[in-house]
């Protein structure tokens, strides 16, 4: 379910050729370059929860994450710049990316998507907290058919809990790469941000109620 209805290729920005983050760039948290593909035996998944600071920090404390990326996925316009996307007329959702040690004894796929569902509310439709916007719609943009699996029965399983408890359905849309397009890498200073302003903003909107997949997420400690 593709949210953002307000904006079609015809009407989105234009963009530009030009990427607006080129390599190498070097990994705040990880020492390694952020642009690199995924190497053999690892993974790379896409995942859109609210402004991408706080999310982006969160995923770099996973064990089994190896890098992390904040940028734009899920639009039109081809390589926008942060406040393009903010316009909410280039079609894009600010987007995580997620790579992760697939040859690990003990996949981080479901941790990671356990941690994805409680970090933010699923049921806030192009929203979280003070944030609106179709820019902060919550996606997962998967590569791999186990993501895909892992990401729909997750979705289900915690739309029961949700339902359970009284709230809302989930509105997050679950697309392949292939779908939604590219992942375009956002300016510098939104890499690893957290690190570099340590006291920087933060938006965690959560349901409230952990997800039940296997691992310790960020309700556990509510």
């Amino acid at each position: 379910m593709f949210l953002n209805q307000s904006v079609s290729p015809q009407t989105a920005l234009p963009g530009r050729a030009t990427p607006i983050l080129t390599g190498p760039q070097q990994h705040l948290v990880f020492h390694t370059d952020l642009l690199a593909p995924a190497a053999p035996g690892q993974e790379e998944i896409f995942l859109a929860a609210g402004c991408f600071w706080g999310v982006e920090e969160i995923m770099w404390q996973l064990p089994g994450v190896v890098n992390t990326a904040t940028g734009y996925m899920g639009g039109y316009t081809p390589n926008p710049e942060y406040g393009e996307v903010c316009s909410g007329l280039t079609g894009h959702t600010e987007t995580v990316r997620v790579v992760y040690q697939a040859t690990a004894a003990e996949s981080p796929l479901p941790l990671i998507l356990k941690t994805f569902w409680e970090c933010h509310d699923p049921t806030s439709l192009n929203r979280q907290g003070n944030d609106i916007g179709t820019q902060y719609r919550s996606a997962i943009f998967y590569t791999t058919p186990q993501q895909q699996d892992l990401a729909l029965t997750s979705r289900a399983t915690y739309n029961q809990v949700l339902a359970a408890a009284g709230r809302g359905q989930i509105v997050t849309e679950i697309r392949s790469t292939d779908d939604a397009g590219e992942f375009y890498w956002a300016e510098a200073v939104h890499q690893q941000y957290l690190i570099s302003v340590p006291n920087g903003y933060r938006c965690h909107a959560t349901s409230g109620l952990p997800c039940p997949l296997p691992g310790s997420g960020p309700l556990a400690a509510l």
